[in-house]
């Protein structure tokens, strides 16, 4: 199979600490990879040397074939990068902002001419061409990132949060927008704290936690590798006796959300649990990215 993206086994030592311990990760045109961890995982510092910010200690990188580590210049020319953060000059218009970029990689004339009226209709920008992006919506801003990331045409496109901070609406945009990218062959590196995001977009999903990778592969497959089946919900007041029971099957602490219980089980557990707790009033729903990340957070 031919990538757009590998890694193997990239390292990271910031401040005399490892932050990134080995990570592989791969994404082919059409794909989109969820990137996704606990806060202090890995996660920034992994995109940062992917898309060529950060050099890795150890381990390689290459994009469209090309190792970042011998030829940034020419690898970079294949990656788009948006970031969380606005970084408009404020003294231009969105046409000139995209303009600007667009020049950076020296395109002809006539190339730069036909490119950004292209991306101004394509992200439904055309009418705010001549307005400041400061005076655009939080969506219209993030569309504006993200035509600003293809300017130069990459086949890898980074996307880091891109839609915090916008309302139901704009994030719904945003995410059409990406399934479109997606369907014209881009391959797209994800990360996103809305776990509904990440599984409503991602094709595969990398997991880290503490610089490592813990699981790999589809939303479905990483839930029943890390969870479980199922996921009990109850009073925690209700059963007190719950975390002795976890304990006595070599379980940590569960977690506790708004006074409620969230404990993620096999189906010969919930069986188990049915028999230990005859009693105890409890819903059982399927596992969720959010029980992923909070049994990662209560991970030692």
């Amino acid at each position: 199979m031919a990538w757009l993206l590998e890694a193997h086994g990239l390292v990271k030592d910031l401040g005399g600490r490892r932050i990134v311990d080995g990570v592989d990760l791969h994404c082919e045109a059409g794909q989109i990879v969820g990137l996704l961890g606990p806060n202090g995982a890995g996660k920034t510092t992994t995109l940062r040397m992917l898309y060529g910010f950060l050099r890795p200690d150890a381990g390689r990188i290459l994009v469209n074939g090309i190792e970042l580590g011998r030829d940034l210049v020419r690898a970079k020319r294949g990656i788009g990068v948006c970031t969380q953060d606005d970084t408009f000059d404020g003294d231009f218009t969105v046409e000139q902002n995209l303009t600007i970029a667009a020049s950076y990689f020296r395109p002809r004339p006539t190339d730069l001419a036909q490119r950004v009226p292209e991306l101004l209709e394509r992200f439904e920008l055309t009418p705010f061409a001549h307005d400041k992006p400061e005076t655009l919506s939080g969506g219209y801003r993030r569309r504006l990132m993200i035509a600003r990331a293809l300017v130069h045409r990459p086949r890898l496109l980074f996307l880091d949060e891109p839609t915090t901070g916008l309302d139901p609406q704009a994030r719904m945009g945003v995410w059409d927008l990406v399934d479109r990218l997606r369907t014209e062959g881009l391959g797209i590196i994800l990360t996103t704290h809305y776990m509904d995001e990440a599984e409503r977009l991602s094709d595969a999903l990398t997991v880290l936690a503490r610089g490592r990778v813990v699981a790999l592969g589809t939303a479905k497959a990483v839930l029943g590798d890390l969870v479980g089946e199922h996921v009990i919900v109850l009073d925690a007041v209700a059963a007190p006796g719950v975390p002795a029971w976890l304990a006595g099957r070599g379980r940590g602490e569960p977690a506790s959300v708004l006074g409620a219980w969230h404990v993620p089980v096999s189906g010969e557990e919930l069986a188990e649990f049915a028999r230990a707790f005859p009693a105890v009033r409890y819903e059982v729903r399927g596992p969720t990215l959010d029980d992923l990340f909070l049994k990662l957070a209560l991970e030692p």
